[in-house]
């Protein structure tokens, strides 16, 4: 009599969200679609490059544009390839793409003089109380460069290795990776000069983080940690470089951009050299003639990549779906996700939240599983990169999006996790977590081997 009671109770009433009376775990069908509308099934190698459903026509034309200019290869100017000429002086990579492979994550130099083309390096030097662009190499660090130039220079990476012990007796090891400048053709680096590695992301599901309101995400901030539960998440405030205006952070790996729009034209900058109307000016310093000399692209609006270009690609960054969740209603799946709201993990990657009003009418009143709060939040000193970002400090990183997590390393089998790479599979991330995330790592360390399988399978569906 008691097991057809709760089973009515459930059926009746809390369909997939009720506990039986074995208390286990619970599903929502509904996270299957963790993108809601915009959520592909695709399992393979192309799961981070499809348009997201409801687009109209007209922008579903803009899309299939969009994408071929983020995989377009800029060539030196002059060129008769007339609007994709112009690349450099200096640059990391020759197209989006050749950093987010096939719109996946990036993947560090694989072997010693590799250029480091998807793991952007941040350069700057303490002037008193403010961080200025280092003044040899500017604000980031080019390994290639166009014909006739010296590129600027390259990172080589060593490794220190750390070892440690799971509750139960079983050993893990990690590696801290070590940056040296190598081959700096324009004289030395400043010897106060601070380092921050950036491993370029996957991109599915951008287009609905900029559709969660801000009132969302603000609601998420414990700045002062009111509730005492040693979180503490907190907004990070940028300048927009095309208004000039201070607006919420929900982008880049320190919510440093407040829109895609910006992000991406300065990615086109920053890592191609390539001048929009939002960033007019190359990244070249004062002693670095050979770059300010270097020909422009040719456009009809004078900047290297015009206006129209960059809209479409801003539309086609905005409007990928988000890989659907596997296996979310299997045994080991649930009970991993359980261990992960046990942990804490999901009060700063938290699973559910609704998108507001966006342009693209398809982004809109969307239920998502991003598994995050756009947030910043002190990760411990040994993820530092010492290196302030607006309000974001040198210990402080973005809650970085879980979903898509599991089709990572099968969209590029190179790939590796956390701000520079330095974890090659998710539970070399958990245990690289610190700060605000270190009883959450502890209390992973003294899970059963069972236990640690589960929550890696959990992640796994993401």
């Amino acid at each position: 009599m008691r097991f057809y009671f709760l089973t009515l109770l459930c059926s009746t009433f809390l369909l997939f969200s009720c506990q039986d009376e074995k208390d286990e775990p619970i599903f929502e069908e509904s996270e299957i679609y963790a993108g809601g509308n915009a959520t592909t099934f695709d399992q393979s190698v192309n799961a981070f490059g499809h348009a997201a459903n409801g687009l109209t026509a007209e922008e579903n034309g803009q899309f299939v544009t969009g994408n071929s200019f983020f995989k377009a290869n800029w060539v030196m100017a002059p060129s008769s390839t007339v609007g994709l000429d112009g690349l450099g002086a200096f640059f990391s990579a020759r197209s989006c793409s050749g950093c987010h492979a096939f719109d996946g994550r990036g993947n560090l130099p694989q072997n010693t003089g590799d250029d480091i083309v998807a793991l952007v390096i941040k350069l700057s030097v303490r002037n008193g109380i403010k961080y200025e662009n280092e003044p040899t190499y500017g604000s980031q660090l080019s390994s290639q460069a166009i014909f006739g130039i010296e590129p600027e220079g390259n990172i080589s990476i060593s490794h220190q290795t750390i070892t440690g012990n799971f509750t139960d007796g079983t050993t893990y090891t990690l590696q801290k990776p070590i940056y040296n400048f190598d081959k700096m053709n324009y004289g030395n680096v400043h010897p106060n000069t601070v380092v921050s590695p950036r491993l370029a992301p996957h991109i599915a599901g951008l287009g609905l983080l900029e559709a969660v309101s801000e009132q969302t995400i603000l609601s998420f901030a414990d700045e002062n940690d009111m509730n005492n539960d040693g979180i503490s998440g907190k907004p990070n405030y940028v300048l927009e470089a095309e208004t000039g205006q201070v607006k919420l952070g929900r982008f880049g790996l320190k919510a440093n951009q407040a829109t895609i729009r910006e992000q991406v034209a300065g990615a086109f900058n920053g890592d191609m050299g390539i001048t929009s109307s939002i960033h007019p000016i190359e990244n070249c310093t004062d002693i670095q003639q050979n770059c300010k000399d270097a020909i422009s692209g040719s456009t009809e609006e004078e900047m290297e990549i015009s206006e129209s270009k960059l809209a479409k690609v801003v539309l086609y960054c905005q409007t990928l779906a988000v890989p659907a969740r596997r296996d979310a209603e299997n045994t080991q799946v649930l009970r991993g996700k359980e261990l992960f709201s046990n942990l804490n993990c999901n009060k700063c990657h938290i699973p559910k939240m609704k998108t507001d009003f966006h342009e693209i009418k398809a982004l809109s009143n969307q239920t998502i599983y991003p598994y995050t709060d756009l947030l910043l939040h002190d990760m411990g000193d040994e993820l530092a990169d010492n290196r302030p970002d607006f309000g974001a400090t040198g210990n402080e990183w973005r809650t970085p999006p879980l979903w898509g997590l599991g089709m990572i390393q099968r969209v590029n089998p190179l790939a590796t996790f956390m701000h520079d790479g330095r974890a090659k599979t998710i539970e070399e991330a958990i245990l690289w977590h610190g700060g605000e995330a270190e009883n959450s790592k502890e209390k992973y360390i003294k899970l059963s081997k069972d236990s640690r399988t589960d929550l890696l399978t959990f992640l796994n569906s993401l």
